[in-house]
């Protein structure tokens, strides 16, 4: 849903996000144009706090950097701010915790995604952060209960491994020795 049809800078962005009226609202601003993210449901926000819950514990304990939530704001270019699920940012990266935004894409990007959301959209999403610097992009779909890890090829290609139920997810070159079973991120 298109909040606004003028193309905003990252600063005129954060100034209408800030205003009380859209407190309690989820912006992104996508090649200046601010978006309202639709309202997560119980499932997506169980999913979303199960890969946080589990990548949390592995990042603490190896002094890795942080894990954000849904809330956490990344500066993609000068044109635009995403808002993943779950994120990861390497502590070198991360240019501190004061501010808004992270000034700079994740290194890790986590995207559940719903029904709504067309092929085309997610893939644009993927692509941008991956252009952006993001290492690593994983979107989980709670309906097929898989999860796409997406890469970065060398020719500019992305490259899209998927694993389903009975696999095991890895944290690849961005966290190297970190495992999840696909199982554990869907509830029953």
């Amino acid at each position: 849903m298109t909040v606004q049809e003028k193309f905003y800078t990252i600063e005129e962005f954060w100034e209408i996000a800030q205003k009380p009226e859209n407190e309690n609202k989820r912006l992104e601003l996508v090649k200046g144009v601010i978006y309202q993210i639709a309202s997560s449901n119980k499932r997506k926000t169980i999913i979303a706090a199960r890969l946080a819950s589990s990548l949390l514990p592995f990042v603490d304990e190896h002094d890795l950097g942080y894990v954000s939530g849904a809330d956490g704001g990344f500066e993609l270019s000068d044109d635009e701010v995403r808002q993943p699920d779950v994120a990861f940012i390497a502590k070198d990266r991360a240019a501190g915790l004061e501010g808004t935004t992270f000034p700079t894409a994740p290194d890790l990007a986590v995207e559940v995604i719903s029904p709504s959301e067309s092929p085309r959209k997610v893939f644009d999403k993927v692509r941008a952060y991956l252009l952006a610097g993001t290492k690593l992009v994983w979107t989980a779909y709670p309906d097929d209960e898989i999860v796409d890890a997406s890469r970065m090829g060398e020719n500019g290609s992305v490259i899209v491994d998927t694993f389903g139920i009975d696999d095991t997810l890895d944290g690849g070159l961005v966290l190297p020795g970190f495992k999840l079973p696909v199982r554990k991120i869907f509830p029953k």
